[in-house]
């Protein structure tokens, strides 16, 4: 027995599985605090099904709290940087790039250290550590409280940025400490901004996880917790912790992983219409299709890995304004207090699901309350809400193919008509909590992204390699061994480069190590 929920910037989602089938949903608006949210949609879901909180085994949490907190530039910690590459890359400082005013909000102290590795984990230069020694003591004599370490080639080999941390915690002990070779890949710059991103949000994710914990207390439930990662599967709640930036976007992969389970299929174009945004995605074997350009967050460049997601300005309370002829819908929203200011639920504020109620489509609030608007401007409402997705689908397919689509999230009551490009339009059974059910029935991952010198090593022996580091990371983090699948292997040549270098990435997952086997897609309905 488990629960999922997902927290959202309108919605707060809660679902209780036994096994592979759905018991209750609940969905309820997001508070301003995240312990009384989630105890409300828990609290609900458990008197709804009337399971006792001591038979949960598993509670699976999906938040956008982080991505928001660093978007919106809230409770960021100053971090002291230390790049380990000198005598490379003097010439960019860190943060270059930076939007000016998230700069100052995190930039504490930056050093330059020499050191580093070359892109097949041979050694490039010895690690200075008198100078890490030095850098710890003047981060810990500024008060700042995180630093993030960023070493050349590190996610080939490590070695050297956990050496580097050894050293800071001995100088500063209180000191969290981020390595940018647990999150990001390969490109210096673009994982040190990740490696930033993530220690600045220390404090913060220290106080996340404990309001979770807390909430979860609150209702009596012992079961272990675990938060959702970007790419649909789970991490532990120390692991979260330490990575919270792991959680970027996790919002609308557990959608999609939840529109995967509720509708059976493993390759389709997934739309999740929420209360402000409808995000847009492609399924590939079951996962989230991911990016392969760089991605920005918050206006900042970074290179871990994130879903293949394209978010429009549409949901359910985005505002209307008409003025003559032209008409815009969002991106400003309602957000939470949609059930409060809409047209639809007694408020005065005209917004998109009002549109769909006045169109004689949706079946949301109270329709009297929308009759008087005018036909003209339901119709061409409801047009302009078709085509801002039909442009956004059509941005994602890859090809002209027609491919199903799958409607999911609260806000999918907008869409009456087909989506040109679309084969067939899929709205499942429990559609407005698939975020909810995703988070429900994440798996473990581990990965692989190194480079390896075939003339060295061999293909077959470089390959080996690097599935046996990806299955031994997903062990660690929780997997089930006996479950594990191998899901993606990628290999890359790099031109240019000596000793018949190949760029290797390889993905794992598995079930959760004492969790019911997911023996299928679809959930009984």
């Amino acid at each position: 027995m488990r629960i999922g929920v997902d927290v959202g910037g309108t919605n707060t989602d809660a679902v209780i599985m036994d096994g592979e089938r759905v018991l209750t949903t609940h969905k309820t608006p997001t508070t301003p605090r995240l312990d009384e949210g989630i105890a409300a949609a828990i609290g609900a879901v458990l008197a709804g099904s009337g399971i006792d909180a001591a038979d949960i085994d598993q509670v699976m949490i999906g938040t956008t709290h982080f991505t928001n907190a660093f978007v919106e530039r809230r409770g960021l910690l100053p971090v002291g940087i230390v790049r380990i590459a000198l005598p490379s890359s003097r010439g960019v400082l860190p943060l270059s790039d930076w939007p000016q005013d998230i700069a100052k909000a995190v930039g504490g102290q930056h050093h330059l250290i020499r050191g580093g590795y070359r892109f097949d984990g041979r050694l490039a230069d010895e690690l200075d550590e008198d100078a890490v020694a030095k850098a710890a003591r003047a981060v810990r004599d500024a008060g700042l409280r995180t630093m993030a370490i960023t070493g050349l080639f590190s996610p080939v080999n490590a070695e050297m940025e956990l050496r580097a941390r050894e050293i800071a915690l001995n100088e500063a002990p209180d000191l969290a400490v981020t390595l940018s070779s647990r999150i990001g890949r390969l490109g210096i710059l673009e994982r040190e901004n990740a490696a930033v991103m993530n220690a600045s949000l220390a404090a913060l994710s220290r106080e996340v996880v404990g309001a979770f914990g807390s909430a979860l207390k609150r209702l009596g439930i012992s079961a272990p917790f675990f938060i959702s990662q970007n790419d649909g599967t789970l991490m532990s709640a120390a692991t979260v912790e330490r990575y919270p930036v792991l959680t970027f976007a996790s919002g609308p992969t557990n959608s999609m992983r939840g529109a995967a389970y509720l509708s059976g299929l493993k390759d389709a174009l997934i739309v999740d219409v929420g209360g402000t945004t409808t995000d847009i995605g492609m399924l590939v074997h079951g996962f989230p299709r991911e990016s392969s350009l760089t991605v920005r967050i918050g206006g900042v460049r970074t290179n871990f890995r994130m879903p293949d997601v394209l978010a429009l300005g549409l949901g359910g309370g985005s505002l209307v304004k008409a003025t003559g002829p032209d008409l815009r819908i969002g991106p400003e929203s309602l957000g939470y207090r949609l059930t409060e200011k809409a047209l639809a639920f007694g408020g005065q504020t005209l917004c998109a699901t009002d549109l769909a109620l006045a169109g004689g489509y949706a079946n949301v609030g109270d329709r009297s309350r929308v009759a008087s608007l005018p036909a003209s401007l339901v119709k061409a409402g409801v047009e302009r809400i078709h085509e801002t997705l039909a442009n956004g689908v059509d941005r994602m397919k890859t090809n002209a193919e027609p491919v199903p689509l799958v409607l999911v999230g609260g806000g999918s009551v907008l869409i009456r008509d087909d989506i040109p490009g679309t084969s067939q339009t899929i709205i499942p059974d429990h559609a407005g909590v698939a975020n909810a059910i995703g988070a429900s029935i994440a798996q473990v991952s581990g990965e692989t992204d190194r480079v390896f010198a075939y003339d060295a090593t061999g293909r077959e022996a470089a390959l080996e390699t690097a599935i046996g580091e990806a299955r031994a990371q997903a062990v660690e983090l929780g997997a089930d061994a006996d479950s594990l699948e191998l899901l993606d292997v990628e290999e890359t040549p790099l031109a240019y480069m000596p000793g018949g270098a190949v760029r290797i990435r390889v993905k794992v997952a598995a079930d959760l190590a004492g969790a019911v086997r997911r023996t299928s897609l679809r959930c009984e309905q």
